[in-house]
């Protein structure tokens, strides 16, 4: 993971401080999220490496409360020139169902419509996840890159119904503010 992180951000810290800063906030009782922005320059390896940390963080301290993973946007960035091949929907829809399989002990996946699509992520909702995320009131970093897709409450709510769930708000801790039924 060291590699990856060394050629995509080079002043970022390393793994192991990362885990021990998440490490900590769970100690103290702060619950975060997990994410993993693959597609770019790392193994299939490496992806489920990263997973196989969060997985034995988890177990430890069982503080991250939804994992979200996504696929780089090469569009508009110096990183993108040295990609040949990009995720299709299928690699992210196999990554999202990995991903609920081998992260049982993190209780939400999410789903990223913003980098997939409203399409791609109701179907994500069949392939483990189950939350599409936020209605973006401001995003800047994946528009950035080129990739840009807006919704609002009744999209997600007519998307999550065609999906056969049922929509409801929550908040970033999880907890139900609105249900629509």
């Amino acid at each position: 993971m060291d590699r990856v992180r060394k050629i995509i951000a080079p002043k970022k810290t390393k793994t192991a401080d990362w885990l021990g800063v998440m490490r900590e906030a769970h100690r103290l009782g702060m619950s975060t999220t997990a994410t993993m922005m693959y597609g770019h320059v790392e193994t299939l390896s490496e992806r489920v490496e990263h997973m196989r940390r969060i997985r034995e963080l988890q177990d430890e301290m069982h503080g991250f409360r939804a994992f979200i993973s996504w696929t780089f946007q090469p569009d508009n960035t110096r990183l993108g020139r040295q990609v040949k091949e990009t995720p299709t929907s299928f690699d992210y829809l196999l990554t999202q169902a990995v991903s609920r399989l081998y992260l049982d002990n993190v209780d939400h996946i999410q789903s990223s419509w913003v980098t997939q699509g409203l399409k791609i992520g109701q179907v994500a909702l069949h392939f483990g996840a189950d939350d599409l995320g936020s209605i973006m009131i401001e995003e800047n970093v994946v528009s950035a890159a080129g990739t840009t897709y807006c919704a609002d409450v009744d999209d997600f709510c007519r998307l999550i119904r065609a999906a056969g769930k049922r929509p409801v708000q929550r908040d970033t801790l999880y907890r139900r503010v609105r249900a629509y039924d």
